[in-house]
């Protein structure tokens, strides 16, 4: 019984780990690095006859090129409220519209503005690995306060705390490779 749930504590401690990283690498997806991906646009809200919607949801997207972004709505009528809507995003581009799909140029980011990336990229990897320590030391305490309840000896538990140690370790190195990743695609020209 005992085994189990502490089995249960790491497990789960290391299954919210894998979401920390998994949620860091989707906000490294949305850092624009001039290259074009729908992932840059495809959790605007657009809104749609008065109900906010994902632009995933309404919209189909195409790389044409390796700077070109192309997004064809489903419905044609929504076409001005989707240009609106990247239009008023932190985005900095200029959507085209040609009345059945708008066309998205990504331009060469300017050395500072990839260096100024670089520092968000690096924030953010910072605050994943904050999550998966939090995560790490969430566990931990319910390990104590199992030992602490005479569940768990002290033996065990230092056993407990270098498999939970080598799991944060593992989801660390994996933000690190991520961000070693999305820097070197930062700076790239």
């Amino acid at each position: 019984m005992d085994d189990d749930l502490i089995a249960l504590v790491v497990s789960d401690a290391g299954d919210h780990m894998g979401k920390a990283v998994e949620h860091t690498q989707s906000e490294f997806s949305a850092i624009r690095t001039g290259r074009a991906t729908p992932a840059l646009v495809e959790h605007l809200k657009v809104d749609y006859y008065g109900t906010e919607t994902e632009l995933r949801q309404m919209a189909g997207f195409s790389v044409p090129e390796a700077r070109t972004l192309v997004v064809s709505p489903y419905d044609k009528s929504s076409l001005g409220a989707i240009e609106k809507a990247i239009q008023s995003s932190d985005l900095g581009i200029t959507p085209s519209n040609d009345g059945t799909v708008i066309r998205l140029s990504f331009p060469i980011p300017t050395e500072q503005r990839r260096k100024e990336l670089v520092k968000v990229v690096k924030q953010k990897a910072e605050d994943g690995r904050v999550t998966v320590r939090n995560m790490r030391r969430t566990a931990r305490q319910e390990l104590e306060g199992m030992q602490k309840d005479g569940a768990l000896s002290t033996d065990e538990l230092d056993r407990v705390e270098k498999d939970l140690d080598k799991i944060t370790q593992d989801n660390v190195a994996a933000i690190d490779r991520l961000l070693a990743h999305k820097e070197q695609e930062l700076l790239e020209i």
